[in-house]
C-alpha cells in the first residue's frame, strides 16, 4: 500500500473518530456482566524461595475479581516483584501444593507453569519500571510490537507491521497522550513518556489484565499522576484488571479502592486503602512503614493525589497529531 493510501486511509479513520473510541484496546469479556462474576488472578498458598530456607514468598493466598484496581504495596524486599513475576508467569513458583490462576486457567501449578501458560501470557500485560522500549525504534513500532505473539514469525522477526496493526497502534498512542511522538525513537522519550508507551503496547496487545511493577518510581510527580490516571482510565473505561505496586501509599489512596499489603513474604493486609494512615501502616510495617508514605501525610500537609473525574475519557493527547504523517513515514 503507498504512502498516499495510507495518508487518506488514517486520516479519515481519525476523523471519523469520536472522542470515546476504543479501537486501540481488544474487545474484553471483562465489560460483561456475566465475566464479572469469575476471577481475574486467584493465589492460593504460593511460596517461593531462591535459596534454601530463605523464602522470599510465604503461603500468599489472594483473589482479584474481573474490573478491580488494586494496589500491591510493601517495603523493598518484601516480595511484590517476585509475586507479580509470578502472577505472569515469569518466576515459577515452588514445587508445592500452590496454584496461580489466571481468569480461571492455571498459569502454574506445583511449581510448574503450565501448557496453557503462553495462552494465558497473551491475556496479561506487564509493564516495568524500565519501561523495556527498544531504544534504537519508533515509538509506533514500539506499539506495535504488542502483536508479536499474535502474528506469523517472519513477520514479527523483520518488523513488518500491517496497516491496520500501526493503526491500532497509533489509536494506542493517543489514548496514553503521546502520538505527537509516534515517529521519535524510543531513545529520545522521557522517562514518563516512555511509560506511557509501554502501556501503550499493552493496549495494542489486546490486555484482559494489566499488572504495573513499581511504573512510577522513577518518575516525577507529574509524570506519575499521569501514569496512574491513565492506569484508572483503562480499568474504569475500559474494564481492564489493573495491579500495580507501588512503594508511595498516597497513590493508593488516590486511585485504587483496595490494596494488599506484603511484608516479608506474606499478605499481612488486604482491604480498603481508605484503612492505610500512617499510624496503621507503622503497625504493620514499624519504621519500614515511614518510607511508603510522604512526610507530612499524617498532619494534613502532603498532598494526596486523586483521580480526576475518570467517567470521562481521557483528554485525546496532550499535542495529539494528525496520524497520517506516521502512517505515512513507516508506509
Amino acid at each position: 500500500m503507498t504512502a498516499t493510501s495510507y495518508a487518506a486511509e488514517s486520516g479519515s479513520a481519525r476523523a471519523q473518530a469520536a472522542p470515546t473510541d476504543r479501537s486501540d484496546v481488544a474487545p474484553n469479556p471483562a465489560a460483561t456482566g456475566a465475566a464479572l462474576a469469575s476471577k481475574a488472578v486467584e493465589i492460593r498458598d504460593v511460596s517461593k524461595s531462591f535459596k534454601a530456607h530463605q523464602p522470599v514468598l510465604r503461603n500468599v493466598s489472594l483473589a482479584i475479581e474481573r474490573g478491580e484496581m488494586v494496589a500491591l504495596i510493601g517495603a523493598s524486599g518484601s516480595g511484590k516483584s517476585t509475586l507479580i513475576r509470578a502472577i505472569a508467569g515469569l518466576t515459577t513458583i515452588d514445587a508445592a501444593a500452590g496454584s496461580i490462576h489466571i481468569l480461571d486457567s492455571p498459569m502454574q501449578m506445583g511449581g510448574r507453569v503450565t501448557a496453557s501458560a503462553q495462552a494465558q501470557r497473551a491475556k496479561i500485560g506487564v509493564v516495568f519500571q524500565q519501561f523495556n522500549l527498544v531504544p534504537r525504534l519508533s515509538v509506533l513500532i514500539n506499539a506495535c510490537l504488542g502483536l508479536l505473539g499474535q502474528m506469523p514469525t517472519w513477520r514479527g522477526v523483520s518488523g513488518h507491521f500491517l496497516h491496520e496493526e500501526k493503526r491500532r497502534a497509533m489509536h494506542a498512542l493517543d489514548r496514553v497522550g503521546i502520538a505527537s511522538h509516534a515517529l521519535k525513537r524510543g531513545s529520545e522519550l522521557s522517562g514518563g513518556q516512555q511509560q506511557r508507551a509501554a502501556i501503550a503496547r499493552t493496549l495494542v496487545q489486546g490486555a484482559e489484565i494489566l499488572i504495573a511493577d513499581e511504573p512510577i518510581a522513577s518518575l516525577d510527580p507529574s509524570s506519575a499522576r499521569r501514569v496512574m490516571e491513565i492506569l484508572a482510565d483503562l480499568n474504569l473505561n475500559h474494564g481492564i484488571t489493573v495491579l500495580v505496586s507501588l512503594h508511595q501509599v498516597e497513590y493508593a489512596l488516590g486511585y485504587c479502592p483496595r490494596t494488599i499489603a506484603l511484608r516479608d513474604g506474606q499478605v499481612v493486609y488486604d482491604g480498603a486503602s481508605s484503612a492505610l494512615t500512617p499510624a496503621f501502616l507503622s503497625d504493620l510495617y514499624g519504621a519500614e512503614g515511614e518510607s511508603l508514605f510522604l512526610p507530612g501525610l499524617e498532619s494534613g500537609t502532603a498532598p494526596v493525589p486523586r483521580a480526576r473525574n475518570l467517567a470521562a475519557p481521557l483528554r485525546q493527547g496532550a499535542g495529539a497529531v494528525d496520524d497520517r504523517s506516521a502512517f505515512a513515514a513507516h508506509a
